[in-house]
């Protein structure tokens, strides 16, 4: 499986992202995809996943302001950030999984700044 992130950049606290990430190659019907970044200095931490059939999980710091989603004809995942802070400020990473694997994305930047 290969992922390819996309959307990251640099935004003016108050703004919005969107980030895309694209699955390619032995897709599973059930699987869970999600976005997790890592801050410099920090742990790599779970920002929201979402299931195939839909159910979402997300980090309390995220709730309200982020949205996942995902079009499984696609077999893309979508992160939509609003409200951003200067403490979202990381290389945002997109993960696959799936009968137990787990497939990383490169990661994408985004920096919340004036």
């Amino acid at each position: 499986v290969q992922l390819q992130a996309s959307g990251g950049g640099l935004v003016q606290p108050g703004g919005s992202l969107r980030l895309s990430c694209a699955a390619s190659g032995s897709i599973f019907r059930l699987n869970v995809m999600g976005w997790y970044r890592q801050a410099p200095g920090k742990q790599r931490e779970l920002v929201a996943t979402i299931i195939s059939v839909g159910n979402k999980n997300y980090a309390d710091s995220v709730k309200g302001r982020f949205i996942i989603s995902r079009d499984n004809v696609k077999n893309t995942v979508y992160l939509q950030m609003d409200s951003l802070k200067p403490e979202d400020t990381a290389v945002y990473y997109c993960k696959y999984s799936a009968r137990g694997m787990d497939y990383w994305g490169k990661g994408t930047q985004v920096t919340v700044s004036s």
